[in-house]
């Protein structure tokens, strides 16, 4: 028989896999999300993704701050779930939401747990130069991405990947697995494993404020956090009073004895800088006001922005 769902989700990669369940033989009886937050220019409150997918199908919106209220406990029981899918809420369950559907809560994590718990699994397993990721489905406890897992699918992290495009593979592979472990569910046929807490590590949740390139630390590691970055939360540099985000750059062995942050060379295939160690050549940028451009659209059109021995700023 088709479960009962209750969903739990806010951003992009969550609503993908509410509209898996919408198109699945389930039946979605109530959507969880965020509050509204505001966004744009204007600062006007703005639904969440998840929450535009609910409306969009006519599915009841609960956004409760939090689950300390008993109320908001209660109208979850009210739901008679079988199943509670959660998937980039935001939010740690407390023990009671967990217990309230027959079946308990699962999770769709993006990673393979339990390495990189926690809310920015696809950009630091870029950062950190991960080749392979994947999605985890666990039945949820009261930890933080500790619970159970029910199965995994696997990818390869490419040297092309962004943290845009990892995303993106994963929110399709996401919903296969989720709807697959469904059906175990259904089935009776699920097989718990245990995680190993010695193989554990944590994703921090990304700040702008580590956006800022340090130029004292090794290219290699610079190239890896500019793809992580890369849409969200940006790496970026300063060339005077200047901000320039850096969308794509790769290292080089090359080495120098400028001082970290300064140009090295300048050409149209890309701005070589000096790092701690070796040299980052960036091959794709984006001046403040203006769209991403290539290296050599940009000399073409302000040659006398870069100039060898510039020094790019770690700081103000």
């Amino acid at each position: 028989m088709p479960l009962r769902i209750v969903f739990a989700g806010t951003p992009d990669f969550a609503a993908d896999h509410l509209r898996a369940l919408v198109a699945s033989e389930h039946e979605v009886v109530a959507v969880y999300s965020q509050p509204d937050r505001p966004a744009g220019r204007g600062k006007k409150l703005q639904p969440s993704p998840v929450k535009q997918v609910a409306l969009e199908h006519d599915i009841a919106v609960y956004q409760p701050l939090n689950f300390k209220q008993e109320a908001d406990i209660a109208d979850l029981r009210a739901l008679n779930a079988d199943v509670m899918v959660v998937v980039a809420y935001g939010l740690l369950l407390p023990q009671a939401v967990l217990d309230a559907p027959k079946y308990g809560c699962l999770n769709v994590h993006a990673s393979l747990l339990p390495r990189w718990r926690g809310a920015a699994p696809i950009q630091r397993c870029i950062e950190a130069g991960d080749k392979v990721t994947g999605i985890t489905i666990m039945q949820m406890n009261a930890g933080l991405d500790t619970g159970d897992m029910l199965a995994k699918i696997t990818t390869g992290i490419f040297a092309t990947d962004t943290g845009g495009s990892l995303h993106d593979r994963l929110a399709q592979l996401g919903p296969k697995s989720m709807l697959a472990v469904l059906a175990d569910v259904e089935a009776g046929t699920l097989k718990p494993e245990v995680q190993n807490n010695g193989l554990a590590c944590y994703a921090h949740k990304l700040s702008k404020q580590e956006a800022l390139i340090d130029w004292s630390q090794s290219a290699e590691t610079l190239a890896l956090r500019i793809r992580a970055f890369n849409p969200f939360p940006m790496a970026y540099t300063l060339l005077g009073d200047e901000r320039i985000r850096v969308l794509a750059a790769e290292a080089r062995d090359s080495m120098t004895t400028l001082q970290p942050g300064t140009i090295a060379s300048v050409a149209n295939e890309g701005i070589d800088v000096a790092c701690g160690e070796g040299t980052l050549r960036l091959t794709q940028v984006q001046l403040a006001g203006k769209k991403a451009m290539s290296v050599a659209d940009v000399i073409n059109g302000q040659p006398k922005l870069f100039q060898p021995l510039y020094v790019l700023a770690a700081d103000l």
